[in-house]
């Protein structure tokens, strides 16, 4: 079955339904990466995303290579993505010799990265986040790259607006996120010097049923935790349809690379999100905190008129979410932390 708005459940009743679901590619996936050719490799795969994205692009690419790469420190991803005719190579993306025995795919989704204890070791985070990228696009030059990045590497924008887009300079707070315009400037740098299509995926906020922005908000109200609308406002997109832009972006690079931001194209408010999901709980969320006129939120209308808009939007999101969180359903237990202001993770 593809993935259609008339196809959308009312519920995820499993974790096997929800990663079907994110497996589910659209006709316009299908029909972009048509235009693409060769193997994709991910590098980076075992993190929270990239294996649904993995399954994703086998899914709409049944008779392609498809191969994940990360160290597989557990186990259980590697069987996860090799049950599904996934190929997995084992590769600590810190040694630059392992990362030039990798096989030459023609197509590279990066998002390796490390964001979460990233204050706790800040060159591991520097070398992570910068220093992988610029062996990554060395030994990969004559590919197509699409680099995971993040809307944190822009400034705080005025939440009356559409959101920072592309244009606006990246300027953030708190050394993850400048490490991030690292990983971005290392990209940019080799692809000039070597003519390398790609794009820099500025993704902010996706959601699964086990973690996200709606999810943090929906456990802290099924807790009688308090909810912060400091950071008053935010944007979000469903998990599918952010691993389905990525890959589409592969028939969409730029030489240079150049920077798409992909996220839900509504701007949604913090405090009316909790009154939302705390009455599908039948729970009254505890606020705290007054909304400050600034936040992270980007503008997506490059990606809207590329992809058109997510195949999910936020209504069903929220739906999804708090049956999910009403029936103590798997949580990943990595909160998004997104009610942080101050750029320390």
């Amino acid at each position: 079955m593809l993935l259609t708005r008339e196809t959308l459940p009312n519920t995820i009743p499993d974790v096997a339904a929800l990663d079907e679901l994110l497996c589910r590619p659209s006709h316009a996936l299908i029909d972009d990466l048509s235009k693409v050719d060769g193997d994709i490799m991910i590098l980076g795969v075992a993190g929270k995303m990239g294996p649904t994205l993995a399954g994703l692009a086998k899914a709409a690419l049944p008779d392609r290579r498809i191969i994940g790469v990360a160290r597989f420190s557990e186990a259980s991803a590697k069987a996860w993505l090799e049950a599904r005719g996934i190929e997995t190579l084992s590769c600590d993306l810190l040694d630059e010799a392992a990362i030039r025995r990798l096989p030459k795919a023609s197509n590279v989704i990066f998002m390796a990265g490390r964001k979460f204890g990233a204050e706790g070791d800040l060159s591991l985070t520097w070398a992570m986040n910068a220093h992988v990228p610029a062996l990554v696009a060395q030994a990969f030059a004559g590919s197509r790259i699409v680099a995971f990045s993040t809307g944190c590497v822009y400034p705080f924008v005025p939440v009356s607006g559409k959101g920072a887009d592309e244009t606006v300079p990246p300027n953030p707070p708190g050394e993850y996120a400048q490490s991030c315009v690292g990983r971005e400037r290392m990209f940019e740098y080799f692809s000039r010097k070597f003519k390398t299509p790609g794009r820099l995926f500025r993704l902010n906020y996706a959601i699964d049923m086990r973690y996200g922005v709606l999810h943090d908000i929906a456990t802290k109200i099924v807790r009688d935790q308090p909810i912060d609308v400091s950071l008053g406002h935010v944007n979000f997109i469903w998990q599918g349809d952010a691993s389905a832009q990525a890959l589409r972006c592969l028939a969409y690079c730029d030489t240079p690379t150049s920077p798409i931001n992909v996220s839900g194209p509504e701007i949604l408010a913090v405090r009316d999100l909790a009154a939302r999901l705390g009455a599908r709980l039948g729970r009254k969320p505890i606020i705290v905190g007054k909304e400050e006129p600034t936040a992270w939120i980007t503008d997506t209308s490059q990606a809207v008129s590329l992809f058109g808009r997510p195949i999910v939007d936020s209504e069903k999101l929220i739906d999804w979410t708090a049956d999910w969180i009403a029936r103590s359903m798997p949580s990943l237990g990595k909160p998004t932390k997104y009610e942080v202001r101050d750029g320390r993770y």
